[in-house]
């Protein structure tokens, strides 16, 4: 009898694909033990400098984030993903000065100005991460709006080219690798809405020139430009980072040293955000590898069969577009981890250490859950005009 009190409170207040929820719950599990083991030298710095913060202490504090982030995924998931169209263009017109003033007045890492310190909590905030929630969705929004009119250059691809270039135009500042990322789901988004080839290759062309001068004139191209060197020179050796990364996934071997027994965690700078993945296969080898990148591989195909089961254009977009934009920065992060990708500094969503990127994360997850409910997009809500129907397919469009 309990067991199905249980169920049905379950059935009730998680909506949405239960495969999903499960594979997130998993992920926060994982983070939770990796992260505890991977901090034991930032918190033994901490008390070599006199600062508060014992591994305990910081796992505690990455528990409480990751908890928000499940609480606020909770309550993204209960909102009408349709409002979610509406509040898109508020949270871009946000980021644009957020961005700025980060870029001017922002704390440094590695001589670039990504984050803002939040007063009273004194909790660092990336405006990034907001900006890319934003402007996925907003050009989900977009896309689906148009979906009539996609040859129409000025009317339909202006808007969407030109919020894509001032956000990307203004992450690759600071964060090139971020800005890069976000370019190429825009892309994909694009591709799936059936925007025509030729004004892609024109936003590739116009995206590349502009990002180009923007990492020129900005703080990381020097960093850039050393990364990209040591990549691509068989003779170089490697940056320090990767060196111990790879000493870490070779000492793992196939099952691992065992959870809290990496000793490249002592080495290696940020083990517990960057280079999360070489830690996890130095205690739980390939095998723990492997079922990392399967979880991830498995939340992709979850995301994108919720585009299949979507009910309008804008649903189907904005669940692709969040979903590839997660996973694809976890594939480069594994990638840089292995040796595959010049370094990026790009964190391992859902797994690293973070700050309110963890919180972004969940209302991302909570979106495509919202999405995963199966509202219908035939009726349109207060003040909105109605949504175009889903995107056909191939076979559709041509039968």
């Amino acid at each position: 009898m309990e067991a199905t009190t249980r169920l049905t409170w379950l059935q009730r207040n998680l909506k949405g694909d239960p495969i999903l929820w499960a594979i997130v719950i998993l992920f926060s599990l994982i983070s939770i033990a990796v992260v505890y083991s991977a901090t034991g030298t930032l918190a033994y710095r901490n008390e070599l400098h006199g600062r508060a913060g014992s591994a305990e202490l910081i796992v505690l504090k990455h528990s409480s984030l990751i908890f928000l982030g499940l609480g606020l995924m909770w309550l993204a998931h209960r909102i009408d993903y349709r409002h979610y169209s509406r509040l898109s263009l508020y949270a871009l017109l946000l980021s644009v000065p957020l961005l700025l003033f980060t870029y001017v007045m922002g704390g440094e890492t590695n001589g670039a100005s990504r984050w803002l310190t939040i007063p009273v909590i004194n909790q660092t905030f990336q405006p990034s991460d907001l900006a890319k929630l934003a402007l996925i969705s907003h050009l989900a929004s977009m896309l689906s709006r148009r979906q009539q009119h996609l040859h129409d250059f000025w009317s339909t691809l202006f808007p969407v080219m030109l919020w894509v270039g001032v956000i990307c135009g203004l992450i690759v500042l600071s964060n090139a690798s971020t800005a890069l990322l976000l370019f190429l789901t825009c892309l994909l988004l694009m591709f799936i809405g059936r925007v025509p080839l030729k004004q892609m290759l024109v936003m590739v062309l116009i995206g590349a020139t502009l990002g180009g001068v923007g990492l020129v004139a900005g703080q990381r191209w020097k960093t850039v430009q050393s990364r990209m060197e040591s990549f691509s020179n068989p003779n170089k050796k490697p940056a320090f980072q990767l060196e111990h990364s790879f000493i870490a996934i070779a000492t793992g071997g196939l099952t691992g040293k065992g959870p809290g027994k990496s000793t490249e965690r002592n080495i290696m700078p940020h083990p517990y955000s960057d280079f999360i993945y070489a830690i996890i296969i130095e205690e739980y080898g390939m095998i723990g590898g492997l079922f990392v990148l399967f979880l991830y591989l498995a939340f992709l195909y979850r995301g994108l069969k919720t585009v299949m089961n979507s009910q309008g254009a804008f649903g189907g977009l904005l669940s692709a577009g969040l979903s590839f934009s997660l996973v694809l920065q976890a594939m480069v992060n594994m990638g840089v981890a292995v040796g595959l990708g010049p370094v990026t500094g790009l964190p391992l969503p859902l797994l690293s250490m973070g700050g309110t990127s963890l919180v972004f994360t969940g209302l991302s997850i909570g979106i495509i859950l919202a999405v995963s409910r199966g509202e219908r997009e035939t009726r349109p809500m207060a003040g909105e005009p109605a949504d175009t129907p889903r995107i056909p397919s191939k076979r559709a469009q041509y039968a």
